[in-house]
């Protein structure tokens, strides 16, 4: 169950300003990401949505025609994940790039969010 309290206003405000398709979207993966663990804090740096517990856990980057759900720590989570729709060649980051609502796949999402959030125990 999702705590509207926890729900920041600069976040709601970069929602808004999407386009309608890439809002349902976010607005989605945001829901879902909240709902993974209570102990997750919204935040808004670098432009987009960040979500952490003790360090960065995920994060949502919009652009025109997709959503990134993005993992600070994606190249350990690879390793710990079986599943091969993490994205980037990056040192550290990785992502699962969604163009659609129908790419989204709660519970694998879920999943990669709580083992996100156990790497930073």
């Amino acid at each position: 169950m999702t705590d509207s309290g926890r729900k920041i206003q600069e976040v709601d405000q970069y929602i808004a300003e999407l386009p309608e398709d890439i809002q349902a979207i976010t607005e989605s993966l945001r829901e879902m990401i909240l709902n993974t663990s209570s102990e997750l804090k919204e935040e808004y740096k670098w432009s987009m949505p960040n979500y952490s517990y003790k360090g960065l856990v995920c994060y949502l980057q919009a652009s025109k025609k997709h959503v990134n759900l993005g993992f600070q720590k994606g190249n350990e989570l690879e390793a710990i994940v079986d599943c091969d729709i993490l994205q980037g060649t990056g040192k550290t980051m990785r992502h699962v790039r969604i163009k659609s609502l129908d790419e989204i796949n709660p519970e694998l999402f879920t999943v990669l969010i709580q083992a996100a959030i156990q790497l930073n125990e």
